[in-house]
């Protein structure tokens, strides 16, 4: 009689030990990469993150806030050189906009475990205008499932390359009306440039026919011209052509938006045919 007692026990033991192990779920995901982040909006593909638990056990996917320095679930942030940081955004939806967080029961995905593994996609993105120093990024977050018993995690990578990115716009630079005599006037230029980003500023010579980088001119009435030339100083000395290293303006990006005065000046004593004259220049920016 004893051995058959002892013999009981020992089964009853083995089969809930082996019911803890059914009840145990896991999941995975593989890294997460943005590719070139250039300053545009950046909407990867969906991300398949793999679930797997037993037969009819609810559970709940969540994704923490990530190891960026002041991220939330909301806005996460891959960190680059000199602690720079990259924004993005985890969505449970295509359309991107149901968050993906780790509150159980306000922004983590719901799902039953079925007999074999699931997928739940991650839509990340990564929003536009974000002009940040060119390089490296990354960022760790930890997902979890949680289910009756508890809670089991994995880590998985965030990548992305930001790309040394400009733009650039420009005023019209108006002369007003000219009599003879010497005229003074400036216009601005408005460059962007990712963060720590070298970049010339170079102005081409124009359209009219024979004009160079020093010696503008603006067309008018019968083909007459005007001359005229642009500087890149308040006191007019220093010329604005576009050779990079020669008489382009050198400046560095700050991830927002930086102003530049384009000062023009129409030498005295040009007697031409009366009427309006024009010119167009084209601005070029290098980095």
């Amino acid at each position: 009689m004893k051995r058959r007692w002892l013999l009981l026990i020992l089964t009853v033991t083995t089969a809930r030990f082996a019911a803890g192990q059914l009840l145990s779920c896991t999941v995975s995901v593989p890294t997460i990469s943005f590719g070139n982040y250039t300053g545009a909006l950046s909407t990867p593909g969906a991300t398949p993150a793999t679930v797997t638990c037993p037969l009819l056990l609810s559970y709940n996917v969540g994704l923490n806030a990530g190891t960026g320095a002041g991220a939330t679930t909301t806005i996460r942030k891959m960190t680059g050189p000199g602690s720079a940081t990259l924004s993005y955004q985890m969505f449970q939806n295509s359309s991107r906009t149901t968050n993906w967080g780790n509150t159980v029961g306000t922004d983590t995905v719901a799902g039953t475990g079925t007999s074999s593994a699931q997928t739940i996609n991650i839509y990340p993105q990564a929003a536009a205008g974000q002009n940040v120093a060119p390089g490296t990024y990354t960022d760790t977050i930890t997902a979890s499932v949680t289910d009756l018993l508890g809670t089991v995690t994995t880590t998985f990578t965030v990548t992305a390359t930001v790309l040394a990115n400009c733009v650039i716009s420009a005023n019209a630079l108006n002369f007003g009306t000219y009599s003879g005599s010497l005229i003074n006037t400036s216009s601005v230029l408005t460059v962007t440039c990712t963060n720590t980003t070298v970049f010339n500023i170079g102005l081409n010579a124009g359209l009219a026919t024979g004009a160079t980088v020093t010696t503008r001119k603006m067309t008018g009435p019968s083909s007459a011209t005007l001359r005229y030339s642009l500087f890149r100083d308040g006191g007019r000395t220093q010329n604005w052509g576009n050779t990079v290293g020669t008489d382009t303006l050198l400046s560095t990006g700050t991830g927002t938006a930086q102003q530049y005065n384009v000062y023009g000046q129409i030498p005295a004593a040009q007697y031409v045919t009366p009427g309006a004259y024009a010119d167009t220049i084209i601005a070029t920016i290098t980095y």
